[in-house]
């Protein structure tokens, strides 16, 4: 069986579907693994460590894809009004993909994927049960963005994080206010601290407010009985009622006028982000102040967001940085590679060597897309 990994090519995608250590595991599964050249690079991952690892590094997307079973990738592939190069095109009718291909965001390539004959599967909607946690690529990748979140404020910002005891005076400690207390919001709390800043936190998920409070942060929420049922049993935030946005905006609107830094993470899935700051809220923050939106490429939850863009507005920098746990490509390839390893391990026969999808596998079953040229996921069907 061969698996074929290639360069990502999408605008500011930095990060591999694969490292040497992945890929010494697939040929102890008894893979052949074939690495477009280049493919790591930007990870900081240069061809000949995939050769020492046992890879076949090729010239091209083709020769990469050329009798490929299993295609594994980090962004989904490029069609031919996308770029230079027609992934899709290229991939072996037949072919098993396995990337991160935003469905809801791109519910177009769904047909590309049928009429090409590729069994899809998406990585990001693997299901959150204590059995997939290790393959769980929004986890592992909000991790990082929580982080860099907070790093990316600290540049923007003119003033220091920590309090600071000197002879000329003392400096007061920043205050940082994280909106949505998922895996990315907890990362960015835990940072934030760490850098000696004073930490509130606020997320409609009532599980989340011993969370918070673990790390040393301050939970803010209106705390009434839709509050309490205010998550589903997959654990997402569920979308609130008119009249709770309403009370939840007021309070956050006292809160955030006292705010150096606001980070804001909250998402769900398959809809626009939530707006957590509104325009008139940006315009009671201090002046320098600086709000990181890590939802920008879901529309934002502040309007005045930019993508892919720093923009100040109203004496307030905003930060709508695209796809960030790529701009920590080393680490982030690391562990979305590793991800990917223990999904595919699901998926290979131990004993033919060959893939041996078990389709009513309950993660199979949350990711795959498109099978035999059907779409099967049930949230997709026409």
């Amino acid at each position: 069986m061969k698996i074929a990994i290639l360069k990502e090519r999408r605008v500011a995608e930095k990060r591999c579907a694969a490292t040497p250590e992945t890929v010494k595991k697939f040929i102890a599964l008894g893979a052949e693994v074939n690495v477009e050249t280049g493919a790591g690079i930007a990870a900081s991952i240069p061809d000949a460590a995939f050769e020492a690892a046992g890879a076949k590094v090729v010239g091209d997307a083709a020769a990469a894809l050329s009798g490929a079973a299993l295609v594994l990738k980090v962004q989904r592939p490029l069609t031919a009004g996308e770029g230079a190069v027609d992934e899709l095109g290229l991939l072996p009718k037949g072919a098993t993909l396995v990337a991160i291909l935003n469905p809801y965001g791109a519910k177009e390539q769904l047909a590309g994927y049928v009429a090409a004959g590729i069994d899809a599967m998406a990585m990001e909607l693997v299901p959150r049960i204590t059995r997939a946690q290790s393959m769980d690529v929004l986890s592992s990748q909000a991790n990082l963005a929580g982080y860099k979140a907070v790093i990316d404020a600290a540049g923007e910002y003119n003033r220091a994080f920590p309090m600071m005891m000197t002879a000329a005076g003392t400096v007061a400690p920043a205050r940082v206010l994280v909106m949505g207390a998922g895996v990315a919001g907890l990362q960015a709390i835990a940072t934030a601290r760490r850098l000696g800043a004073i930490v509130s936190a606020t997320d409609v998920r009532p599980a989340s407010k011993e969370q918070v409070q673990s790390l040393g942060a301050t939970f803010v929420a209106v705390e009434d009985e839709e509050f309490k049922q205010a998550e589903t049993a997959a654990g997402y935030a569920k979308p609130m009622s008119e009249a709770y946005q309403a009370k939840q905006a007021a309070l956050i609107a006292e809160t955030i006028k006292k705010q150096d830094i606001v980070i804001t993470t909250a998402l769900i899935p398959g809809r626009k982000a939530p707006i957590l700051v509104t325009e008139e809220m940006v315009k009671t923050m201090k002046p320098g102040a600086v709000i990181v939106d890590l939802a920008v490429e879901q529309g934002g939850n502040c309007p005045l967001s930019e993508l892919g863009q720093v923009v100040e507005k109203h004496g307030v920098k905003l930060v709508g940085h695209a796809n960030v746990p790529s701009r920590l490509a080393a680490d982030a390839t690391a562990l979305y590679a590793k991800n990917l390893l223990n999904f595919v391990t699901l998926l290979i026969d131990k004993e033919t060597k060959q893939l041996k999808i078990d389709w009513e596998d309950e993660i199979v079953k949350g990711v795959a897309l498109t099978r035999g040229g059907q779409v099967i996921h049930p949230n997709f069907q026409a």
